[in-house]
């Protein structure tokens, strides 16, 4: 079982233009379609289509629309009542891949919701393997609720306890590092820059860079860290070792929840007992499935690409 936060999850709105997008002149798109969408939602929704027991645990006003589209997706999950509505993300993607944001503010929660929100976590990791707490946090919310959480998980669970990942950014990642000691984090090469402050702009050898960088927190403040590098695949660090691989070619359209598919499917890897080279191998194909999809499309098995995926050995 491999259980999934997402406290401030979004429908995703994917506008698909047959031209590269012209700010401030009007444009005709090829199509639209909704997600539902958020870190947590999208790597439960990988995990489901590859097979493997999972639970989306998010906040959710019973009224809400978005509950619709996200009985759509067929992924088991475990709302939270609150009173605000779900958020909508907006990304417009182009011919050549490129994809542009907008992400619109949350509601801001209450107290009372955040600690069910909590309790809802620590009941749902019973008997998991891996708990994922992925994405920003609501508005409102402090910047060690992630923290909060990992706690009251091991608190409540002890050694049974299943192993956490996180997948932020900015004051939350930095919190977690600092206090959360999680078992995995998962950040792109913009948040790790961002977490050391560093700039990988000019690096000779990205891999090399993001090493050195990941070295710094792995494994005296995390057990590990993938970093994901975009087209240029992804870094894996843990206390053993270092490893990068490179995706095989795809005709990109839609970056969006690339990130969450390649961290599914490094814990699918996981759990199925590979080691870190397989692990990073599949959460490289699940990544580039993902990307090769438009809108937020989890990749099932039978979307993954069957082109090699080198993984080389980094040394210090």
């Amino acid at each position: 079982m491999i259980v999934t936060l997402t406290a401030h999850p979004a429908l995703d709105r994917t506008i698909d233009l047959g031209a590269a997008l012209q700010v401030g002149e009007v444009q005709s798109a090829l199509g639209a379609r909704e997600d539902a969408g958020g870190k947590g939602i999208n790597a439960s929704r990988v995990v489901h289509a590859a097979g493997v027991a999972t639970r989306a645990v998010l906040p959710l006003a019973p009224e809400d629309p978005f509950a619709a589209v996200l009985r759509a997706s067929d992924v088991p999950v475990l709302p939270v009542a609150v009173t605000g509505h779900v958020r909508a993300n907006i990304a417009i993607t182009s011919p050549s891949g490129q994809t542009t944001k907008i992400n619109l503010p949350g509601t801001v929660p209450t107290a009372a919701e955040i600690a069910a929100l909590v309790e809802a976590v620590v009941g749902a990791a019973e008997h998991a393997r891996w708990l994922v707490l992925a994405g920003s946090l609501p508005p409102g919310t402090a910047d060690d609720f992630y923290v909060e959480v990992i706690r009251a998980v091991r608190a409540r669970w002890g050694a049974a306890a299943p192993r956490i990942a996180v997948d932020t950014s900015g004051a939350a990642l930095r919190a977690v590092v600092a206090t959360g000691t999680p078992d995995l984090i998962k950040p792109n090469d913009d948040e790790l820059a961002e977490l050391v402050g560093e700039d990988f702009d000019d690096a000779a050898d990205l891999s090399g860079a993001v090493l050195a960088a990941a070295r710094r927190l792995v494994p005296a403040h995390a057990g590990a860290a993938l970093v994901t590098l975009g087209a240029a695949g992804a870094v894996l660090v843990t206390a053993e070792g270092a490893w990068s691989a490179v995706p095989p070619p795809i005709r990109a359209r839609s970056t969006v929840g690339a990130g969450d598919s390649s961290l599914a499917g490094y814990l699918l890897a996981d759990s199925a007992g590979h080691g870190p080279a397989e692990c990073l191998r599949h959460a490289i194909r699940c990544g580039a499935a993902a990307a090769s999809l438009p809108g937020t499309q989890a990749p099932a098995p039978t979307d993954l690409p069957s082109g090699d995926v080198p993984v080389r050995t980094l040394t210090p």
